[in-house]
C-alpha cells in the first residue's frame, strides 16, 4: 500500500481551484446538473483531481438522473480506492466516499444503483479529472 498523500492547506489551495478546494477539502457539493462530467460519454478513466489516483472507469458510468456523475463500481476493491464514512450532516444517514490516497471528498455512495452491484457512486465533477482513451 502506498503512503497517504498529505499536503498543507495552503498547498491544496495553491493546487486546486476555489470550487475544487471547497468540494474536496471541505466536503462541499456542486449544484446538480452543473458539473463538467455530468453528461460526459467519453471513454477513459476518472481520476482524483487532488492526487491523480484512478477511481472510476467510463464503462461503469451511467445516467442516474440525479445531476452528478454516477458509477456502479470503483476501480479495484473499494477500500483500496475509496474509503467510506458515515455522513449525518443533513440530518439523515448517508455514506460519504473519500479518496483513500489523499482524503479528498468525492461524494456519496447509495444502495439504489440499477446494475448488479446495486450501488450508485454519486460523485462531484469538481473532484475528478478525466483521462481519455487515446
Amino acid at each position: 500500500m502506498m503512503p497517504k498523500l498529505t499536503k498543507t492547506e495552503q498547498q491544496w489551495r495553491d493546487q486546486l481551484t476555489e470550487e475544487q478546494y471547497r468540494i474536496t477539502r471541505e466536503a462541499g457539493t456542486e449544484q446538480p446538473f452543473t458539473g463538467e462530467y455530468c453528461d460526459s460519454k467519453g471513454k477513459g478513466v476518472y481520476q482524483c483531481v487532488c492526487c491523480g489516483m484512478d477511481l472510476f472507469e467510463s464503462d461503469n458510468k451511467f445516467d442516474s438522473g440525479c445531476g452528478w456523475p454516477s458509477f456502479d463500481t470503483c476501480l479495484g476493491t473499494s477500500d483500496e480506492i475509496v474509503t467510506e464514512a458515515p455522513d449525518l450532516s443533513l440530518g439523515r444517514s448517508r455514506t460519504e466516499i473519500i479518496c483513500t490516497n489523499c482524503d479528498a471528498h468525492l461524494g456519496h455512495v447509495f444502495e439504489d444503483g440499477p446494475t448488479d452491484t446495486g450501488l450508485r457512486y454519486c460523485v462531484n465533477s469538481a473532484s475528478l479529472n478525466f483521462e481519455s482513451e487515446s
